[in-house]
């Protein structure tokens, strides 16, 4: 069946997001190299499309990558006990140096090829519960003697062996299983199932992504409150109270020298607050104010807790797919990680949507999810041949990072993907970074959950009152949502989901290609006029007539 859809040559123009600098001399808005007119509080920093100054990229990268380290190296470790690695931190931090480089290279693929959102990939807790599960039968059970530190010679090839063939087996299983994930993805499967999808299912989803999460976020905050509560109230001030506070920053023009403000505490609030936070916990560790046993409540806020991780890890490790052999296969274990698949899934389609809405982009059309859900099952497929663990999905950490710092900038997660790879290949650098306290992710990660939550009900608003004719799509607010898709901006949902260098619109628009789920649909009318399925809507007029200048397109 042939539905029509009207698109509208010059529709409104979007407002786009204001920016973090501003010149005292004219007070005129900036536009050129990141430079933008003074953030007011409805408005964005910098907007998907915009590209910040490198160094704040650079800076902003950093703070991505920190917001998803907790999630990155939580992952290896949940897994380290059952894998019987639970004595050996070595291995530990290869296994976290790997999830870093696979993160990198995975994130980089989403945002130019996927989704093209700025959305970071990582390790995905939807895999480790069947991981645990299929680790936890009695053929993979870990032998007595690698419970018992003074049993465990690290180096023995008998040791290497019983901890590399149990993570062969879940190579295999995570491998055959983003096999399937590539198929829905790629096949269109996903993007149907969409158009059963309005406000009332998104935002359920979106919020359960988040809800789900504060179990974890609240047990590493529990090790110590006193030091979580800090780093919460540090989150907040900056972002919410400090965040039109500009500082003062010289900058040297061709004519002459002048002052730009810069809003700080707008766009690095978590990095400031982690940084803050870290270095508390490291006077008090010096001090001795934190106990020294283990046991003891308040020990996990010392940053020399996992100290041994940075002094064994090498300087330089490059991963490389198969590093810990040729991967196995098992029946039992591809369809636990199946049910996985279907969650993370699940799970990146909502964070899909939140992010969108965050950083001030249209909805998603079904060829962006599509793709994206792809390149995600790809991003697994990597992540077992490398070895991790574990898949890949997107974070929904970052997403909330989004909301709070306000910068929507997807070149800013192409410089987090870059220093996932960075920190992936210089062991060291990684596992400094594995000493932030845990207290301190816990009360980060609380902040970033309540965001993404608050976001997911958020969309509830587009509901409606049953009026009419139209009451089963207006209560269901359907209605609402194609109008706010009818007042977004052609060009600007071509370049947001388009792909690179102009494929699919300017090249590569043969009928052959066009037809694939996941390629984004430009058609032309007879009289040579542009219009994208599934982007944007053209309302009509009082007296039922499309509006002059439209075009139609098929689906």
């Amino acid at each position: 069946m042939n539905s029509a859809i009207t698109i509208c040559e010059h529709p409104a123009p979007l407002q786009r997001g204001d920016g973090v600098l501003g010149s005292h001399s004219d007070g005129q808005s900036r536009k050129k190299d990141g430079q933008r007119r003074s953030p007011s509080s409805s408005q964005l920093a910098y907007g998907v499309l915009d590209i910040p100054p490198w160094y704040i990229c650079i800076f902003l990268g950093i703070q991505h990558f920190l917001t998803a380290l907790g999630g990155l190296v939580a992952v290896p470790l949940i897994l380290a006990k059952d894998l019987c690695l639970q004595h050996d931190p070595l291995t530990q931090s290869y296994l976290i140096s790997t999830i870093f480089f696979v993160s990198g290279i995975c994130t980089l693929l989403q945002v130019l090829l996927g989704v093209r959102l700025p959305i970071l990939q990582g390790g995905t807790f939807a895999f480790v519960a069947p991981s645990l599960a299929m680790l936890s039968l009695p053929t993979w059970k870990c032998p007595e003697w690698t419970f018992d530190a003074s049993q465990v010679n690290t180096s023995s090839p008998e040791f290497i062996e019983e901890w590399q063939k149990r993570i062969r087996e879940l190579q295999g299983a995570i491998m055959v299983a983003s096999c399937v994930q590539m198929l829905v993805g790629f096949s269109g499967i996903i993007g149907f199932l969409m158009r059963f999808i309005g406000p009332l299912t998104i935002a359920p989803t979106i919020s359960l992504v988040a809800l789900p999460l504060f179990d974890s976020a609240g047990s590493n905050a529990g090790s110590h409150w006193g030091i979580a509560a800090m780093t919460i109230f540090l989150i907040v001030l900056f972002s919410q109270y400090m965040k039109n506070i500009a500082l003062p920053v010289p900058v040297c023009g061709r004519e002459k020298r002048h002052t730009a403000k810069f809003y700080l505490f707008q766009i690095f609030p978590v990095l400031l607050a982690l940084c803050i936070s870290w270095l508390l916990c490291f006077v008090l560790t010096t001090t001795n104010t934190f106990p020294s046993a283990p046991t003891a409540y308040g020990y996990l806020a010392r940053t020399d807790t996992k100290g041994s991780v940075l002094s064994q890890a090498p300087w330089f490790r490059f991963p490389y797919p198969g590093q810990w052999g040729l991967p196995t296969v098992s029946l039992a274990g591809v369809f636990g990680i199946i049910a996985g698949v279907i969650s993370s899934m699940v799970e990146s389609v909502g964070d899909y949507y939140a992010c969108a809405r965050l950083v001030g982009a249209p909805p998603p059309p079904k060829h962006a999810i599509n793709r994206g859900i792809g390149i995600e099952g790809l991003g697994c497929l990597l992540a077992g041949a490398w070895g991790t663990g574990n898949g890949t999905t997107s974070y929904s950490e970052n997403v909330g990072a989004l909301g709070i710092t306000r910068v929507g900038s997807r070149m800013v997660i192409v410089a987090a993907g870059c220093v996932l790879l960075l920190m992936g290949v210089f062991g060291k650098i990684g596992a400094a970074f594995a000493t932030i306290p845990t207290p301190v992710i816990g009360g980060m990660f609380l902040v970033m959950f309540g965001v993404i939550t608050a976001v997911g009900i958020s969309n509830l608003q587009v509901s409606q009152e049953p009026v009419g004719k139209q009451e089963h799509l207006e209560e269901r607010g359907l209605l609402a949502w194609i109008q706010i898709q009818e007042s977004e901006e052609l060009t600007k949902a071509l370049e947001v989901y388009g792909l690179p260098c102009g494929i699919g619109t300017k090249f590569c628009t043969s009928s052959c290609v066009q037809w694939l789920p996941f390629w984004p649909r430009l058609e032309h009318d007879g009289k040579g006029a542009a219009g994208v399925s599934q982007l944007s809507l053209c309302p009509q007029d009082s007296s039922g007539e499309h509006q002059k200048g439209a075009a139609e397109t098929r689906m």
